[in-house]
């Protein structure tokens, strides 16, 4: 959505990779429905965000969406079930750094800060302590998720009042303002029961839609959930990949960064290197493209960029996987590039991903691409 530069207070409205739903204040909802069924969808989600968890303990790995079939009434099913789960056992409680001012000492006096807004003088204290306290950076993740949600339209009255009930369990957890960053957690034994929850959660917390501001007017905030499905599917098939690669011998760095130049002025980022088992040599580049191609059904310029990124890590194949069940898996021998008569030189590899298919099928699919990455660790 971009605002309209002929007519002052109008919108533009152009549907592209993000599917979800979206208001403006007073104004209609407006929903973007995706092409993969929604079940696939939450799947990617779920695997993308944490392979080895409770995303395939059921229903074949798909996380738990109901009888949902848009986003929004989906996502907000899905959360409130995996917070509940998580808060089965009660709510988690942990230590938290406390500095306050108070009437009485407890734990460390803070001198300096004693000096310094008091002159010296007591009471009251500045002090610092360790409290016990359900404010922990789990429960405020969590809660902030659940107010978010109750702030979407097309969220279910059933769904609405469970998220509603949640949040009055996570009452004591100090809630997060907007624009505020998200507090950061690690994972650990002590918070394994909520790492579902909390990556489902903090998935919510990034895909909401910003503020849109046309020039010398008022903002528009557009409230709503836009989930990205290039990033998504980005992130789905870079996941399963470097899962099948695990037990190969082989090391996979997403998002590996490069330069194009020797002065290090282009920088180029491949969705996935293969690498080696001691990590340091290429053995394999893959891109990832959730998009439609054009009419020709070639995707010339996804394929100069492959080239470019066999190149630069002195690769002699380089593979592509789109989602899409249609478009036929080819190989391109780039010309130019054979080193004899019996060399096929560099080879471009165009992989298709049917996201119809079951989840289980999905990641055979991946399973095999992986099987043909590195057979060939020879440079061009």
């Amino acid at each position: 959505m971009t605002p309209d530069p002929g007519r002052s207070g109008h919108w533009l409205l152009r549907a592209g990779s993000r599917v979800g739903a979206v208001r403006t204040p007073g104004g209609p909802v407006v929903r973007i429905m995706p092409k993969t069924p929604v079940a696939r969808l939450f799947f990617l989600l779920g695997y993308s965000l944490d392979p080895g968890r409770a995303w395939r303990e059921g229903g074949e790995g798909a996380v738990d969406t109901g009888a949902y079939d848009d986003v929004v009434p989906a996502l907000a099913h899905a959360v409130e079930r995996q917070i509940d789960q998580a808060l089965r056992l009660g709510v988690l409680q942990g230590y938290r750094r406390v500095e306050e001012s108070a009437l009485v000492v407890r734990g460390r006096l803070r001198e300096a800060e004693q000096i310094r807004r008091h002159f010296g003088r007591m009471p009251p204290v500045e002090i610092a302590y360790d409290a016990y306290t359900a404010d922990i950076a789990e429960n405020r993740i969590l809660r902030a998720a659940t107010e978010r949600l109750l702030r979407l339209p097309d969220v279910p009255g059933a769904v609405r009042r469970r998220l509603a009930h949640q949040r009055v369990r996570l009452a004591d957890a100090q809630a997060l303002t907007r624009g505020q960053e998200m507090p950061g957690w690690q994972p650990s034994r002590l918070n394994f029961r909520y790492q579902p929850a909390l990556r489902l959660a903090e998935a919510v917390l990034r895909d909401i839609s910003p503020e849109h501001r046309a020039p010398e007017a008022d903002p528009l905030a557009v409230d709503g959930f836009l989930l990205d499905m290039n990033k998504l599917f980005e992130d789905f098939v870079t996941t399963a990949l470097r899962e099948a690669l695990r037990g190969r011998g082989l090391t996979a760095h997403l998002q590996d960064t490069h330069h194009l130049d020797r002065a290090g002025l282009v920088r180029i980022r491949p969705d996935l290197v293969v690498r080696d088992g001691d990590g340091r040599t290429p053995v394999a580049v893959v891109d990832a493209k959730y998009k439609v191609v054009k009419a020709d059904g070639q995707p010339n310029a996804d394929l100069y960029q492959a080239l470019t990124y066999a190149t630069v890590l002195g690769l002699r194949e380089a593979h592509l996987v789109y989602a899409s069940g249609r478009r036929p898996e080819r190989i391109h021998h780039v010309q130019g590039t054979a080193t004899g008569p019996d060399d096929l030189g560099m080879r471009l590899h165009q992989h298709s991903l049917d996201l119809s298919r079951e989840p289980g099928q999905l990641l055979a699919s991946l399973e095999q691409i992986a099987s043909r990455l590195g057979r060939d660790t020879s440079h061009p």
